[in-house]
């Protein structure tokens, strides 16, 4: 998709539709009103509707009859202008981009001058609500595929670099979350461990950040226990995939993001119902995210040494599969007990977290669909947050804060390690139904080294039933804009 700054009137863009956002309170509403009559007198009449009060949440839909065409103009209310934050211009952003998009290839969105946001923040939050309240997965579709807008302008009425630059950046972004949202929503047939890896290579190639992927005999040669046992039962070998971009001073450690890549989850032996479990393609998504971080990071050429981990394979039954009740050691030489083989994902992170160590990391983050009990906490809203650094957790709900992906701390006290307490390994794979995100996270918590660490059970969060405010139905690509904006801000302190 093209995004791009225009100094130039609504009137004279090229644009097939054209958005407003309009508040509610005087005199910015009767102002934002009467420029509208200005630049399209034929959709004066319906600017007396009710849906033009600018209440938030509210939207108008009109069309402009200009000399040899006709456009549609959008209203979406925004509310009090005193009370406006970024979120609420995204929201507002897709609500106009998904009011106009069928049959529509180009938008144009006006920039407010009366917001209270800098001219910068408000357009990056714009395009980032426009763009990813617009996407669509039509990879599929040979017969009416979904339409999607091809170009979003936003239009201001000052030459700004800034703004230019903001704008540009916001693009970034929102390209990276695409790629997770892609690769989130393709089919285990066609997205496997290797065929994972080789979109992270081709991610590689266009954004500049360096790719090794690891066979499974190198994963072998490192003893990955965890990464083995769960690919014992699929046809398929695993990969490893190491991605690194090195942005700041050669001497600066490293900040690693691990993602949980099984690229399908039947559960193994101990078999997931049949209800849903074509949901289990997404069970990479924290894989995902990570690429589109990487991607995101590399294209914006920020200023950071940044390390994505992938441990990808599937988890299938077969007579070779793991089962309940095998002991399994680790690449730290620790060892876990199976109970039950649908608690997989921790497994192979055990093993990639044990890796990060070699990086004397500053800092350590694993994102993953870990754990059905983190949905039951906190359903599709709110991705679970846990982890041993206090600094670090403070640096991800800030970074949570800005983008909008709500975060919400679970303790990690000693009283539920009994729970995950073996009798015959060092640590049992599950511990029951009750505090299941908070006993898969002590379960991580074993195989981390000396470097704060922070764990993102994204299971409600990346897989979402339905269609949210800029969000699709399906992989919703979470992860990538905090993880960006965790690492645009580490060294600022801001």
């Amino acid at each position: 998709m093209k995004v791009r700054y225009q100094q130039v009137s609504p009137y004279q863009v090229r644009a097939e539709a054209i958005a407003y956002f309009l508040p509610s309170d005087e005199p910015y509403r009767t102002a934002t009103l009467d420029r509208i009559r200005e630049e399209f007198p034929s959709v004066a009449p319906a600017l007396s509707s009710t849906d033009a009060s600018g209440k938030r949440g509210t939207a108008l839909l009109a069309y402009a009859a200009d000399q040899d065409r006709s456009r549609k103009v959008v209203l979406v209310g925004v509310g009090q202008t005193n009370e406006l934050t970024a979120e609420t211009f995204r929201r507002a952003a897709s609500t106009a981009a998904r009011r106009v998009q069928n049959g529509i290839r180009s938008c144009a969105l006006v920039l407010p001058e009366w917001s209270p946001l800098t001219a910068e923040d408000t357009a990056y939050a714009i395009v980032e609500g426009a763009v990813l309240g617009s996407y669509k997965f039509g990879r599929y579709k040979t017969v009416d595929p979904p339409e999607q807008l091809e170009e979003i302008s936003i239009l201001g009425t000052e030459r700004s670099v800034t703004v230019r630059r903001a704008i540009e950046q916001a693009a970034i972004v929102c390209k990276g979350v695409y790629l997770a949202r892609d690769l989130a929503n393709m089919p285990g047939n066609d997205l496997y461990p290797e065929t994972l890896a080789e979109y992270a290579r081709q991610a590689s190639m266009e954004a500049g950040f360096r790719v090794e992927v690891f066979t499974k005999r190198k994963i072998e040669q490192l003893k990955m226990g965890g990464l083995l046992a769960v690919n014992q039962g699929s046809v398929r070998p695993p990969v490893f995939i190491v991605m690194e971009w090195r942005g700041g001073k050669s001497k600066d450690a490293p900040i690693v993001l691990v993602g949980k890549g099984i690229t399908f989850d039947t559960g193994g032996i101990s078999i997931k119902p049949a209800e849903r479990m074509g949901e289990m393609k997404m069970d990479m998504h924290g894989a995902a995210s990570v690429i589109g971080t990487l991607y995101a990071a590399a294209k914006l050429k920020l200023p950071v040494n940044v390390v994505g981990l992938v441990p990808a394979t599937e988890n299938m039954p077969s007579g070779s599969a793991y089962r309940p009740g095998d002991i399994i050691r680790f690449m730290n030489g620790k060892t876990a007990e199976i109970d039950n083989t649908d608690a997989e994902g921790r497994l192979i992170l055990a093993d990639a977290l044990t890796y990060a160590e070699r990086y004397s990391p500053k800092a350590v983050v694993d994102i993953a669909t870990l754990t059905g009990a983190c949905v039951i906490a906190l359903g599709h809203v709110t991705t679970g947050l846990m982890g041993t650094d206090r600094l670090l957790l403070e640096r991800i709900k800030v970074a949570a804060e800005k983008t909008g992906e709500y975060v919400c701390e679970l303790p990690l006290y000693d009283e539920y390690l009994e729970q995950i307490k073996s009798d015959v390994a060092d640590v049992k794979n599950s511990g029951g139904r009750p505090a299941g995100a908070i006993t898969a996270a002590l379960f991580l918590k074993h195989f981390i080294g000396n470097y704060p660490w922070a764990h993102l059970d994204i299971a409600g969060t990346g897989m979402a039933p339905k269609e949210g405010p800029y969000t699709p139905k399906g992989g919703t690509g979470v992860g990538v804009r905090l993880f960006v904006e965790m690492l645009r801000s580490w060294d600022t302190g801001t």
